[in-house]
């Protein structure tokens, strides 16, 4: 009671913070259309449910299965999958929230707390990912606890503290395995320590306390030896990552071209005003010899450079487990500001919010209510709403399977056999007993032999005026008009293939 009374007015604007955090997450969640990779998590969510035996069936593809076997309790509040799957992200971002808090409260003070979480709240990089059923926004919940509790072992080198990271780290790494860049920051944190008071024993502590946490998060990830195909995690790297020979001439490629689209991702989702105080924040940190804080900035540019200098294809997803930080800085960088101004810090507060919050609000608004009006990124917009990875429709097409699979057997055709189609319209007709057969971009003989003995239908991912010949076209559902001119429209389509 004592400490309510004591921190009334903190708990009561945090309170206001968590209410405007599910203000932006929660309403119209399953408006933007399905994304591939959530259509692939969410069936193998579904498989794991119905048949325990396939509790690792996401090792097949190099993906670890946490995120899928944290979803399935949800299907039992949702009828809606993709519901469940973007609800369990909310929650995830949420951690998120809580993690920020803690973290900079612990680095540098209360104020800054309130400030980096009102960033976090609004910044739209954050909204759009946590309403994605993704394993980025569980990844960085497990990564911005991660570092808290490598904070706290830097001021205590304490056991207890070491095994708790330890099961974060380890849950980050069966989360998505790129958290395996956080072991590697995790003694880039030691820029933190005051080497002057620091005895060998205590720096034998340190390495030992590490050397625990580590061991426990290898144990963690070693446990899904346990499901067959284990060894598919190590050999997917390849499609994802550049090896040293490939960069063997070109160290800075693909580096420096990842710069300019890193550039473009923090104007348009974290904001110009909060990029700026990033840089403010970073300048303040240096310049205070805010030690914790250099520890917090190592950790988040250590993956942050690994993760531009090797991958093969990169977006703005890959980099949310570095962002947390990064707006912690921005928070910090912002109350530094206010009390350098001469100016009553009620008012400074006041000038701020006018100046900063605009730009990440609005857009973000237009995130939960008309996802398809925001200006995003290139590669984004066409990976989320333009191109094959986008679905849209498959609600509808599944209730109209169902009613025609009551008035006898059908089979169903898809364009694709693994992404967005057929696991986006496969997600809906869970449990429905109605085969759905991948194809290729063209109907396959097998549908076109089945069209003579029973109703076949065929939904196609494909652009908006192809035509899909001896078929009846029966539904459309055209995709955002691409930026670029010489792109064509794209649409999913469902028809119903003639005999």
């Amino acid at each position: 009671m004592k400490f309510v009374l004591k921190h009334w007015i903190e708990i009561i604007l945090l309170l206001i913070l968590i209410a405007l955090y599910f203000l932006l997450r929660l309403p119209n969640l399953t408006m933007q259309p399905i994304f591939a990779d959530e259509a692939i998590y969410i069936r193998w969510a579904q498989v794991m449910r119905a048949e325990p035996t396939l509790r690792f069936i996401s090792l097949q593809d190099g993906k670890t299965p946490l995120f899928m076997w944290a979803m399935i309790p949800f299907f039992k509040f949702f009828t809606d999958p993709l519901l469940a799957g973007r609800f369990l992200s909310v929650l995830s971002g949420f951690f998120t929230l809580l993690g920020v808090v803690a973290l900079s409260r612990r680095v540098f003070n209360k104020k800054v707390a309130l400030w980096s979480a009102l960033i976090y709240v609004v910044v739209p990089y954050t909204v759009f990912f946590d309403r994605m059923a993704l394993v980025d926004s569980m990844l960085a919940a497990f990564t911005i606890w991660a570092l808290y509790f490598a904070i706290w072992l830097l001021q205590k080198p304490r056991l207890d503290v070491a095994m708790i990271l330890g099961y974060l780290l380890g849950g980050a790494w069966l989360t998505k395995t790129p958290a395996m860049l956080n072991l590697l920051a995790l003694p880039a944190t030691i820029v933190g320590v005051n080497f002057r008071r620091l005895t060998k024993g205590q720096l034998f502590k340190m390495f030992a306390v590490w050397g625990v946490a580590i061991l426990i998060a290898q144990i963690m990830y070693n446990s899904l030896r346990l499901g067959p195909e284990f060894n598919q995690l190590s050999a997917r790297n390849s499609d994802y990552i550049f090896s040293f020979s490939e960069l063997k001439g070109r160290p800075l490629d693909p580096l420096l071209p990842h710069f300019h689209d890193v550039s473009d991702w923090f104007a348009k989702l974290i904001s110009w005003p909060v990029t700026i105080l990033i840089f403010f924040g970073v300048g303040f940190t240096l310049k205070d010899k805010k030690k914790l804080g250099w520890s917090m900035l190592a950790w988040t540019l250590v993956p942050m450079v690994i993760l531009m200098a090797f991958l093969k294809t990169f977006t703005a997803r890959y980099l949310l487990l570095c962002i947390p930080p990064l707006l912690i800085l921005a928070g910090y960088g912002l109350d530094s500001l206010l009390t350098k101004l001469k100016l009553p810090y009620k008012t400074a507060v006041v000038l701020a919010l006018i100046v900063i919050l605009p730009l990440p609000l609005w857009t973000s608004y237009l995130l939960v209510t008309n996802p398809e009006k925001v200006s995003l990124p290139h590669n984004e917009r066409s990976g989320y709403f333009e191109d094959w990875t986008a679905g849209y429709g498959f609600p509808d097409i599944a209730n109209f399977l169902k009613e025609q699979n009551q008035k006898g057997p059908i089979i169903v055709g898809t364009d694709g056999f693994f992404g967005t189609l057929p696991d986006g319209l496969y997600i809906y007709l869970d449990k429905a007993n109605i085969p759905v057969v991948g194809s290729g971009a063209t109907v396959s003989a097998q549908l076109r032999e089945s069209a003579g003995q029973k109703p076949t239908y065929f939904v196609s991912n494909m652009e908006k005026d192809g035509i899909i010949q001896r078929a009846q076209l029966l539904k459309v559902y055209p995709k955002v008009p691409p930026l670029e001119k010489t792109k064509k429209q794209n649409a999913i389509k469902l028809y119903k293939l003639l005999p």
